[in-house]
Parts: structure tokens; C-alpha cells; sequence
């Protein structure tokens, strides 16, 4: 097989994969928003004031209401910060935001399986225990001083302009009654629109990536990476390895799942899957701006306490899903299929664009293109009326 012919495998896998998680990421997107323009964001600082068990529930709980997209969780975390919250609440709301939120839950459940949905929902929280503990004991005095002296500069990174959009309806009512106002399903179809725009890249990306996996690397390398011959090894090698394949694949939000699955019908072990997911944090674009808003020696310890907790999340899956017989038994992962097939998927994929249009025409027709242009810019272009919230 000829060099076009691999490219050609490799592509038309990327581009059935994407077929597969198509309706469901516009579903996920589409209650994001939803969730996003309803709930009011006032007063979020006051509730993340420290690191006791009820400001990180609350962290977690407003982050997983939030987007998806790890630069702009990483940007808004940072912000928290600033404004006054708790450096280990900022970094559970950051957590919660990428590894908590509806369109990941869905799509797992879908591709691989609702274990790795309830996986997720069960690693998450012990990830942000074991994180909160960890900049306890490691992240105070002098580091975390000096972390806020880098935060006060206001370095922009990546997505900055994205992090800092309000565009929750601001008015009084219901959930409703909000909801279905002019100005609710305006600020759905932005949040829609720009959660889409911010993360498009990580989700070609990474099935890409999972394309190119699944054409050219022979499933024997990676049964011997993952040691699937030896039970026990493999357990205890998958929550270890699987942070870093994550951290050398670029890959972050959603988009990596399709190589999650691809890693697991390879033979990595079921904690494994929930670490890897868990490492879109600490991939190495991020780790740099890590760097550029908290300082080198910040983010040295909050990428090996990341590391850590994405590792401990990883055991404790195992640890608890393995006597259960929560773990699946067999390895086939649907978002493998090579082709597209006229079936249910069709038919959603369809119902669901249509539903996709009709959100992005209202965000084209009430202004979006411009704020689409400040998406990368600072906080302080997000000014003027339509960018800090509906009236």
C-alpha cells in the first residue's frame, strides 16, 4: 500500500469518526449553552473565597456548567483568581469545566460506553480532591504569592477574549421564561457558536490523530506498550502512561475521545482511558501558559499535581468499577467504524444540523461575527453593549 493510499485510510477513518460524534457534540453544545445563558454568573468570587469543601462544590458546579475548552477554562480560572477567589477553587472550576461538562458525558456514553461516562463523573471529583490536598500542602507561602504577583500582569494567552464573554440573560423570570426570550435564545446561539469556534481545532485534531492511530499503528505495539499480557502491569502502567500519550498529543477538550477509544480497543486499561481524558490540562501548550500566568516555579508544581491527581483518579476508577464488573469486557469502541452507513446516526446527524443552523443564523443575524474577531484578543476588547451580558 502505496503513501496515498495510507493517507487516504487514515482520513477516511478521521472522517467516520467524526460522522459518529457529530449529533451528539451538537446536542452537547447546544445544552451548554443553554445552561450557560441561564445561570447567572454574579457573584461566583464570593463562593470560591477559600478551599473548603463548599466553595470547591461550588467551583465544581459552576464549572461544569461552563464551556468545554481547556484554553478558556485555563483563561477564566485564571481571572477567578484575580478577582479574589481561591487559587485551588480556580483550578477546580478549570477542572470541572473540561473534564465535568454535558457534551464530553454524552459522547462517551455514546462511542464507548456509559462506564466511561460514569467514570468520568466518578474520577472527576476524586481528581479535584486529590488536587485540592495537594496544593494544600505544596502550593502556599512564597510559590503561591508569587503566582499571584505573575496572575496581577495580565499576560494574555490563549482564548483570552473568549474567557472573558458574559452573555447570560440578566433580566428577571424563570428558567423558562428566560430561556425562550429573545434574549435567551441570542445568548444560547453565541454560546453555541463560540464554545464551537473555540474548540474545532482540538476536535479535527484529535481525530486526526485517532485516524491515524487507528490506520497505521499496528494493534500489537500497542498491546505490548500496554502490557495487556500481564493483567496486573497493565493496571498499574495505564493511569501512568496515559497522561503523558495526552500530554505529547496536543490534544484537549473533547477532542480527545476519539483517541481515548482508539488507546482503548489498543489495549490500555480502563483507569488508564480516565487518565488520559483527565490530561487535556497538561498538555504543553497549556503547561507554557501555565508558565506565562502563574511563573516557572507555579507551574512546574501545578503540572506535577495535576499529573498526580490525573494518576491517583486513574486507580481509584479501577480500584472501584473492577469488583463492581463496571469495567466492560470486550474492546470495540463504535467511534471505530470505517465508513458511513445510512443509519440512526444519519438521521440525528441531520435533525441535529438542522438545529446547528438554526443557531448559527440567529448568532450571524444578532452580531456574532464581530465578537467571533475577539475571541483571542484580552479582556479588555470584551467591552461595549452585547459582550458582558443581555439586559
Amino acid at each position: 500500500m502505496n503513501v496515498l493510499e495510507q493517507l487516504g485510510k487514515a482520513l477516511a477513518m478521521a472522517g467516520a469518526m467524526g460522522w459518529e460524534i457529530l449529533w451528539p457534540l451538537i446536542l452537547g453544545f447546544a445544552l451548554s449553552g443553554v445552561i450557560q445563558a441561564v445561570v447567572r454568573k454574579e457573584q461566583i468570587t464570593a463562593l470560591m473565597s477559600d478551599d473548603s469543601p463548599r466553595s470547591l462544590a461550588a467551583a465544581t458546579g459552576l464549572g461544569a456548567a461552563s464551556s468545554s475548552c481547556s484554553y478558556a477554562a485555563v483563561a477564566l480560572a485564571r481571572s477567578l483568581f484575580r478577582k479574589g477567589a481561591h487559587f485551588t477553587a480556580a483550578m477546580a472550576f478549570e477542572i470541572a469545566s473540561t473534564n465535568l461538562v454535558i457534551e464530553l458525558g454524552i459522547i462517551l456514553a455514546l462511542l464507548m460506553g456509559w462506564q466511561f461516562t460514569l467514570a468520568e463523573f466518578v474520577g472527576g471529583p476524586v481528581m479535584i480532591i486529590a488536587v485540592a490536598l495537594g496544593f494544600r500542602w505544596w502550593m502556599r507561602g512564597r510559590i503561591l504569592d508569587a503566582a499571584r504577583q505573575q496572575a496581577d500582569k495580565g499576560l494574555a494567552g490563549s482564548m483570552e477574549g473568549h474567557a472573558a464573554m458574559d452573555m447570560s440573560v440578566r433580566g428577571e423570570g424563570g428558567f423558562w421564561q428566560r430561556l425562550l426570550s429573545r434574549n435567551g435564545l441570542t445568548a444560547v446561539a453565541q454560546y453555541f457558536v463560540m464554545d464551537w469556534a473555540s474548540v474545532w481545532k482540538d476536535i479535527v485534531g484529535g481525530l486526526l490523530i485517532a485516524g491515524a492511530f487507528a490506520a497505521w499503528v499496528p494493534q500489537s505495539w500497542l498491546q505490548a506498550l500496554f502490557f495487556t499480557g500481564n493483567p496486573v502491569a497493565s493496571t498499574v502502567w495505564g493511569p501512568i502512561i496515559g497522561p503523558v500519550l495526552a500530554m505529547v498529543s496536543f490534544v484537549c477538550s473533547v477532542g480527545n475521545v476519539p483517541l481515548a477509544a482508539v488507546l482503548w480497543n489498543g489495549g490500555i486499561s480502563f483507569g488508564g482511558v480516565v487518565s488520559f481524558l483527565f490530561a487535556d490540562l497538561i498538555i504543553i501548550p497549556i503547561i507554557l501558559i501555565y508558565r506565562k500566568y502563574y511563573g516557572l516555579k507555579a507551574a512546574l508544581r501545578i503540572v506535577g499535581i495535576f499529573y498526580l491527581a490525573m494518576v491517583a483518579a486513574g486507580y481509584v476508577v479501577d480500584v472501584v468499577f473492577t469488583p463492581l464488573g463496571l469495567v466492560p469486557a470486550e474492546r470495540n469502541a463504535t467511534v471505530l467504524q470505517s465508513s458511513i452507513t445510512w443509519n440512526y446516526t444519519t438521521w440525528l446527524n441531520i435533525a441535529f444540523l438542522v438545529l446547528g443552523a438554526f443557531l448559527l443564523t440567529r448568532f450571524i443575524r444578532t452580531g456574532g461575527a464581530a465578537m467571533l474577531k475577539m475571541m483571542g484578543g484580552g479582556p479588555a476588547a470584551i467591552d461595549g453593549p452585547g459582550h458582558g451580558g443581555h439586559g
